[in-house]
């Protein structure tokens, strides 16, 4: 636990990259990740359960900037950060480059970001926060619900070490570890975040992701890449592919850039024979 926060991490060195993960989700999606970024990230690695998800603690309240806080506070002063956040993390993202923390920020990867929201999603979003934790008698029947509520539902099964950690047990009855508090972070301002970040931005999504649409990332003036044949959760569906989303971050500025020798990152398009 550092700063209140449950962290995987592995490596060494510079750049440090932080992977965040979605709203319900915990960093444990990122773990089929550990072997190819011993083989593709030059640096130390970090994956941390945002605040209110699985082991973090939750906050007072929720907003991006607060998120972004409690994340800048294990990355450490001064340390160059490439992020990589799919969802909620790549907002979070967006806002620790802004400028506002000590963490300098080399680049902004936000892998399927909902960039336009209808009132009626954000209404369902805030009686969500409203509720009350739901207890289940059975871990089945909770492990269910957060693969429902994480998107993850026919990715990983209900017995998965990823699974255990979005969930807590007491006195023999079941219920998801997230803080339901944390949906009530709203709609990101995209236009006003990307204004202001200090970093260099791509918007990625899979081919098959149902919360946004290529016109939508376009639209917004940054470099879109999109992933084939993958869906919203496309770092969990293909690390292989998702992870090529890193290859020109893997050097700090001023460093050539070695990229890997069976992998090609190709601008708004990769190709699924990768």
């Amino acid at each position: 636990m550092e700063a209140g926060l449950r962290v995987h991490q592995g490596g060494s060195g510079e750049p440090v990259l932080l992977l965040l993960h979605g709203l319900g989700a915990t960093g444990d999606v990122w773990d089929a990740w550990r072997p190819l970024l011993d083989q593709r990230w030059p640096g130390r690695w970090l994956a941390p359960d945002l605040p209110g998800h699985g082991g973090s603690q939750p906050l007072p309240s929720y907003t991006f900037q607060a998120f972004a806080a409690a994340v800048a506070s294990i990355v450490g002063p001064g340390t160059p950060t490439v992020v990589l956040g799919h969802s909620l993390g790549g907002v979070v993202g967006l806002a620790l480059a802004s400028g506002g923390f000590a963490v300098p920020v080399q680049a902004v990867i936000g892998l399927g970001i909902k960039v336009a929201w209808t009132e009626e999603e954000l209404g369902r979003a805030q009686a969500a926060a409203q509720r009350s934790p739901a207890w289940f008698p059975s871990r089945d029947e909770a492990a269910a619900r957060y693969l429902r509520i994480s998107g993850l539902a026919g990715l990983l099964t209900a017995a998965e070490p990823a699974v255990e950690a979005g969930l807590a047990e007491q006195h023999g009855r079941w219920r998801l570890a997230m803080d339901p508090g944390a949906f009530a972070v709203g709609a990101p301002d995209m236009t006003q975040l990307l204004t202001g970040c200090q970093a260099p931005v791509t918007l990625a999504r899979g081919e098959h992701d149902a919360m946004n649409t290529d016109e939508q990332l376009t639209q917004l003036g940054v470099p879109t890449v999109t992933l084939p044949g993958l869906g919203h959760n496309a770092h969990v569906e293909s690390p292989h592919l998702s992870i090529t989303l890193l290859d020109p971050h893997r050097e700090l500025p001023g460093q050539e850039v070695r990229h890997h020798p069976v992998c090609l990152v190709i601008p708004y398009r990769i190709p699924l024979s990768l």
